[in-house]
């Protein structure tokens, strides 16, 4: 099973390890790629605080408040690396509570999660990277847009990554745009909607956190289902209340509905 996960706006700091070595990062086919990303982004955000420093801001979408994540782009060369499984914060990773995992669950984790990110394309929990503010909606005045300049290593990458099993896809819609399944993998993905189930509306924050207990849930239970079908199995006898559509043609995913009564 591959997980796919949003990254966090928020994020811890570096902390004082060692610094970012690209080419430890899992997935290797995406190192040309995030190398050509980090260096227009440093490159933004260096140089004179006074004169770049708006401009920056204004690329990255951050507000005055947020102008120190100016200079932590211009520093991530040398700046200290942690597992990104730590970096990651906010309401999934919360609910997810990667640090609680039991031994084997943990290693669950580090072989299924797969985080996207606007920087580093795709990173697994494990992958040791600094703290930054880059998300896939930015286009940066080079590059362009990210989930565009992502898309055709996404493509080689991704699906040798999920192999022959099932994908369980939780990201939004931005972290979407950067890898869409297709053919045969399509088949075997499934997307989740989290509703609140008196209104059958979409929830915003509980759906970042039920979706966090939810891979929290699957970790610790220690299943492998073989596909979507079985994965709705699996989270009803979780205690989920789920919904599931089977795509009505080849070449689509499954959609998931999980059911929820209070929304907090």
């Amino acid at each position: 099973m591959l997980v796919l996960l949003p990254p966090s706006e928020g994020k811890a700091n570096s902390g004082g390890g060692a610094p970012l070595a690209l080419e430890s990062l899992s997935l290797p086919g995406l190192t040309a790629a995030r190398e050509a990303v980090l260096t227009e982004l440093v490159e933004l955000c260096a140089g004179d605080p006074g004169q770049n420093e708006k401009a920056a801001r204004e690329v990255l979408g951050l507000s005055e408040g947020l102008r120190g994540e100016v200079a932590k782009n211009a520093g991530l060369p040398t700046a200290g690396a942690r597992p990104a499984g730590e970096i990651y914060t906010g309401v999934l990773y919360d609910a997810l509570g990667l640090a609680t995992l039991d031994a084997a669950a943990k290693r669950r984790a580090a072989d299924s999660l797969l985080v996207f990110s606007g920087l580093w394309g795709a990173v697994r929990v494990t992958d040791r990277i600094p703290s930054y503010r880059c998300s896939m909606s930015v286009k940066l005045p080079g590059l362009g847009a990210l989930a565009g300049h992502w898309r055709a290593p996404m493509a080689e990458v991704v699906p040798e990554a999920a192999g022959d099993g099932l994908v369980l896809d939780l990201r939004s819609s931005a972290y979407a745009a950067a890898w869409r399944p297709k053919g045969e993998v399509a088949g075997r993905t499934a997307t989740v909607r989290v509703l609140h189930a008196p209104t059958r509306k979409v929830v915003s924050h509980f759906n970042k956190a039920t979706k966090g207990r939810m891979v929290r849930s699957l970790l610790s239970a220690g299943t492998a289902p073989e596909g979507p079908a079985e994965l709705v199995e699996v989270l009803r006898e979780l205690g989920y209340v789920v919904e599931a559509e089977a795509p009505g043609k080849a070449g689509k995913a499954w959609s998931l509905d999980v059911l929820v009564e209070e929304i907090h």
